[in-house]
């Protein structure tokens, strides 16, 4: 694997992640919005992450992770999907504006503390993806700095 390939697979991480980022700032942004433009409450997103490279991988790319010399591409958004796993959040308040004919509201299926722990653990995969990206410029920068003085 040369430099720039690892150079390449921590920007794609930092990309990733900021992304993921911005979707879950999107779902605490939405925790309380009842009606979206089709009238329905807001449903949470999850974004979802694969691999980058070949959608199928060639007899070569077999070999190379069973010899060991697999190199990494890095990581691609696959896409990001509305959480239709959870329920919406049922609440009694007859005064709302949204509340159906027997008085109850559906609030966005957006759990507060599990969208803080996700921002957290994003928070910590982009750090991780700039410390390693500061590392491999650093030894890019030695071996010029050894060149150099040769």
């Amino acid at each position: 694997m040369n430099m720039f390939s690892a150079f390449n697979i921590n920007a794609s991480g930092l990309t990733a992640q900021r992304y993921r980022m911005d979707v879950i700032a999107e779902n605490l942004a939405n925790v309380d919005t009842t009606r979206t433009a089709d009238g329905t409450p807001y449903r949470r997103k999850v974004v979802t992450f694969a691999e980058k490279g070949t959608s199928v991988p060639s007899f070569s790319d077999h070999l190379r992770k069973a010899t060991g010399a697999y190199a990494g591409n890095g990581v691609k958004v696959v896409g990001t999907f509305e959480d239709t796993e959870t329920d919406l959040i049922e609440a009694y308040d007859p005064s709302h504006p949204d509340a159906n004919e027997n008085g109850y509201v559906f609030y966005p299926n957006v759990n507060v503390v599990t969208e803080m722990t996700d921002l957290i653990d994003a928070s910590r995969s982009y750090e991780a993806n700039a410390t390693a990206f500061n590392a491999t410029k650093s030894i890019a920068t030695k071996g010029l700095e050894m060149g150099s003085n040769g």
